[in-house]
C-alpha cells in the first residue's frame, strides 16, 4: 500500500509546470503572429490612406507645383500617423489622357504609394534566408473636376 501511495503523489506540482511549458510553446508563436499581422495591417492602412489623400489634394490644387507639394505633404502625414518613414516610400503619379498635363479638366490622376514594412522583433542586421520585410503598395485614382480652373 505505501508503494501505491508514493506513485500517486509522485506527480504533485508538475501540472502547473506542464501548463506553463505548453502555454509558452503555444502562446509565444501566437503572440508573434498577432504582432506581425497588426504591423502588416497598419502598413496597409498607411499606404492606402496616403495614396487616397495624396490624389485628393492633387486634383484640387491650382498648379502642378502646388499639387506635387501638397501630395507629398499628405503622404508624409499619412505615413507618419502609422510610424512609417515617408523617405522610404516610392511614390508615382500618372495622368491620363496626357501624362504631361495632369491638372486639366476631366483628366484622371492616379497616385501609387509603396513601402516595405519590417517584421517585428527582427534586428535589421540579421541575415536570413527569408525576407524580413513585407512590401505593400496601394493606389488611388481621381478625376480633375470639370469646373477646375488654374489659380494665378
Amino acid at each position: 500500500m505505501p508503494r501505491a501511495r508514493f506513485s500517486l503523489h509522485a506527480d504533485d506540482g508538475s501540472a502547473s509546470l506542464e501548463f506553463i511549458t505548453a502555454g509558452m510553446i503555444l502562446l509565444l508563436p501566437l503572440v508573434y503572429l498577432v504582432m506581425t499581422v497588426s504591423v502588416i495591417q497598419a502598413g496597409a492602412f498607411a499606404v492606402e490612406g496616403a495614396a487616397r489623400q495624396a490624389v485628393r489634394v492633387f486634383v484640387q490644387s491650382g498648379t502642378q507645383q502646388q499639387a506635387e507639394a501638397r501630395a507629398q505633404r499628405a503622404i508624409e502625414f499619412a505615413l507618419a500617423d502609422y510610424g512609417l518613414e515617408a523617405s522610404a516610400a516610392q511614390v508615382s503619379v500618372e495622368c491620363a489622357p496626357r501624362p504631361s498635363d495632369c491638372l486639366r479638366r476631366g483628366a484622371t490622376v492616379t497616385v501609387s504609394v509603396a513601402v516595405t514594412v519590417a517584421l517585428p522583433l527582427i534586428p535589421p542586421g540579421l541575415t536570413l534566408n527569408v525576407p524580413a520585410t513585407i512590401p505593400l503598395q496601394a493606389s488611388a485614382t481621381e478625376r480633375v473636376s470639370r469646373f477646375w480652373r488654374p489659380t494665378p
